[in-house]
């Protein structure tokens, strides 16, 4: 573990090298010892960067609609784009600790709802445009990803079967119900808290749905979150590797050693085993069309087609 100094002299190593990026100048730095991990980050970056060569034949350019996503930091030049069901509220808590200017000090005493007010924490669209180029160009820019199936099941089960989402339930459950349920009772239709998994995967593969409006951020892709091929993330962190990754980041930017990143102790976290369940009844034609939906996902950020679907 580095001191405090070691890591305020890593960052103005990478923040003082002009017209590269931050990890570019950080690698040149004498005071940047080589690491399996960083080894792993390249490798992270560098098949995102292929894969984004080979799909994206025209690159389009941001508007300031696209970075209503990514999370500022001006105090250590850090820009993160927060993907819902991807530790996105720890990671909102950190981010506050981190601008606060010593409000804020353990992350786990911030509540959950707080750290979701949109006002205390700034987004990149927020800030003029040479503002959003200058903070584009110079600060570290990273993201964190999950198994892409295995977010969608978190996200259904949170928004769809805790009796608490009831704004959900009348915004997306009556709307999915009504359309893709034969027969529903009246209760269902006026209520929307029984949403099957099933009727959910019809909702996210009926054109109508994308047409009407787009998808709500905790079912949208990530790639239609955070642009991963135009805005060119430093550092790819993974739900997988969480708690490795997100101290490779704090170290990165010189945060106080006190900042730690909130250890998980939850139980009822969505697993493999668990999302395979759910897929148990969903018909390998429907699988194939929502692994299509979500293709992106997983060859952006290198997750493997699982192997409970039945499309092969």
């Amino acid at each position: 573990m580095k001191s405090s100094a070691e890591n305020r002299a890593m960052r103005t190593a990478w923040q003082g090298k002009a017209g590269r990026s931050p990890l570019q100048a950080l690698y040149e730095s004498d005071q940047f010892e080589q690491s399996s991990l960083q080894a792993v980050h390249q490798q992270r970056r560098e098949l995102l960067s292929n894969v984004c060569n080979r799909y994206t034949r025209k690159r389009r350019l941001l508007r300031p609609d696209d970075l209503r996503h990514l999370v500022v930091d001006d105090t250590h030049g850090l820009l993160y784009c927060y993907v819902p069901k991807v530790a996105c509220t720890n990671w909102k808590r950190v981010m506050m600790v981190l601008t606060g200017q010593g409000k804020y000090r353990d992350p786990l005493e911030i509540p959950a709802n707080e750290a979701h007010v949109s006002s205390n924490l700034h987004t990149l669209s927020e800030y003029s445009i040479p503002e959003i180029n200058h903070r584009l160009r110079s600060y570290l820019k990273f993201i964190f990803v999950r198994e892409p199936f295995e977010r969608l099941v978190s996200a259904y089960r949170n928004k769809f079967t805790r009796s608490y989402n009831t704004a959900f339930h009348k915004r997306y459950g009556t709307k999915i119900i009504r359309r893709h349920r034969q027969e529903p009772s009246d209760r269902a239709l006026e209520r929307g808290d029984d949403v099957r998994f099933e009727e959910f995967v019809y909702y996210l593969l009926d054109p109508r749905t994308q047409r009407e409006e787009p998808f709500n951020e905790h079912w949208e892709r990530v790639h239609s979150l955070c642009h991963p091929c135009i805005v060119h993330y430093d550092v790819v962190g993974k739900y997988e590797t969480l708690a490795e990754d997100a101290n490779y980041i704090l170290q990165l930017v010189g945060a106080d050693t006190s900042v730690k990143f909130p250890s998980s102790s939850k139980t009822t976290r969505t697993t493999d085993d668990m999302t395979a369940q759910f897929f148990q009844d969903i018909s390998p034609f429907y699988q194939r069309r929502l692994f299509n939906l979500y293709k992106m996902d997983y060859l952006l950020f290198n997750y493997s087609i699982p192997s409970y679907l039945r499309i092969r």
